[in-house]
């Protein structure tokens, strides 16, 4: 029988937050002066900062420099409990969240659960395309685009060698751009002297954008220039053509197949199973829509934010963003606090729109805000001041700060640790524990530089 938690201090609405991302954190803060008993629950013990899980995934940053321990935010707001635990459902008619070991009693519940890599009805090609959505993610990327390098070091064969120094991306929103633009520069960069047997800066990054243009969320001119920097970086762009077919040999666009090794998908996001867990209706996306208090319809007391709700406002939707889902964690924290008042207020959510960011490699982004764009090197550096601000803690907005110069005037990416064991499809070891050096090899390098013939593999 699972156990049941019970509240020590009788009397105190109970309210249980699923998910620790922006708005499930923002959410508990509004309550930290309340007279309630809250309970943060999720499945990892850490926070997020998913806006730079890029830089995790191309060796810019290590993972514990944008995740922080739940307990370590929460742990000076003494309403707050914290568990670590995988929620299986929700039982509205009893008021309770089921866990795998437990069930959570709740006056009010905010499900906050976030979203995950949307394949558009071919879960298969997951195992071959990654999506970049945790921390397990982004070092299992990080990992593949590395042994990428160090098996094309080994190989003797120019066809394979080829694939191994081939990268799709699929999906040109923010962060297709911004992994494809990364990609560029650690191989053309920061790679550049470490090898001797092949140049890494004959790799080959493509992306793949079913619709028109890159960044379709922000202006034609923006994408446009969006566009002309990634072809600047090397960057090939593929669009108007969608992704028909996923292996572990690469991917096949309207027929033609495109050998890589390292595929990696940025296309769509689909909500987790909030709605599931609810018994109510979801949209194509999975997410739950919700009432203009962000409550479920005939469930008053209970709330869905971010990426797992479909928000409108002023008629709009509201995009899956860090700052909506803290704008929405910040109004549900609030809106439960008036009804445990019994203050009536029927104003609706509104979302503030502060603007689109996208950063393409290292000195140029894309910004679009509600009094006009910002692109090039100047937003580059905005935007990367911008980030360094929403990070939570000072000792991380200074090491991230110090980090990202040292790695701007040096090339650096100080984060090229290949951890863990990595797999192909069929669970064989990729690195080949051991195996020495083809003799084939091609010759190594001299300083690995390469020549004006623009010699590729």
């Amino acid at each position: 029988m699972p156990a049941t938690h019970t509240n020590q201090r009788r009397g105190a609405p109970r309210i249980v937050i699923v998910g620790a991302g922006f708005g499930g954190l923002w959410a508990a803060r509004r309550l930290r002066k309340a007279n309630v008993l809250v309970t943060v629950l999720d499945r990892n013990n850490y926070h997020l900062f998913q806006p730079l899980l890029y830089q995790v995934a191309t060796a810019g940053l290590a993972p514990s420099d944008i995740a922080w321990p739940i307990r370590g935010i929460l742990r000076r707001q003494k309403n707050v409990t914290v568990l670590m635990d995988l929620v299986t459902g929700v039982d509205t008619a009893r008021g309770e969240v089921v866990t795998r070991g437990s069930r959570l009693p709740y006056d009010y519940l905010v499900l906050a659960t976030g979203a995950q890599p949307a394949y558009f009805g071919h879960d298969e090609w997951m195992t071959y395309a990654p999506g970049l959505k945790s921390i397990d993610d982004a070092t299992s990327i990080r990992r593949r685009i590395l042994l990428a390098f160090e098996q094309a070091e080994m190989e003797s064969d120019a066809a394979e060698r080829r694939r191994l120094l081939t990268f799709v991306i699929v999906g040109a929103g923010p962060t297709g751009v911004e992994l494809a633009g990364t990609i560029a520069e650690l191989a053309q960069r920061a790679l550049a002297r470490d090898f001797r047997r092949i140049d890494s800066r004959a790799a080959r990054i493509v992306m793949i954008e079913a619709g028109p243009r890159v960044l379709p969320a922000f202006g034609s001119t923006s994408s446009a220039y969006t566009l002309r920097a990634l072809g600047e970086l090397g960057v090939e762009v593929r669009q108007g053509r969608g992704v028909t077919g996923c292996t572990d040999d690469g991917v096949t666009v309207d027929g033609e197949t495109i050998r890589a090794a390292t595929v990696l998908w940025a296309a769509g996001i689909r909500a987790t199973p909030a709605g599931q867990w609810l018994g109510v209706a979801t949209d194509r996306s999975g997410r739950v829509p919700v009432e203009p208090d962000l409550s479920v319809p005939a469930l008053p007391n209970v709330f869905v934010i971010g990426d797992a709700a479909a928000v409108t406002s002023k008629g709009r939707p509201v995009p899956g963003v860090a700052p909506a889902a803290k704008q929405q964690g910040t109004y549900v924290g609030e809106r439960i606090l008036q009804k445990i008042r019994g203050e009536p207020d029927d104003a609706p959510f509104v979302y503030r729109d502060y603007g689109n960011f996208a950063t393409i490699g290292r000195k140029a982004a894309v910004i679009e805000l509600p009094f006009g764009t910002i692109r090039g090197y100047f937003a580059w550096w905005v935007w990367g001041l911008g980030h360094i601000y929403f990070l939570i803690g000072v000792r991380s907005r200074i090491f991230v700060a110090l980090n990202w110069l040292r790695q701007y005037f040096t090339y650096g990416r100080g984060a090229r640790l290949i951890t863990g064991t990595a797999t192909d499809s069929a669970g064989r070891d990729q690195m080949h524990a051991g195996r020495a050096p083809d003799p084939r090899a091609p010759a190594p390098v001299p300083g690995n530089k390469r020549s004006d013939s623009n010699t590729s593999l």
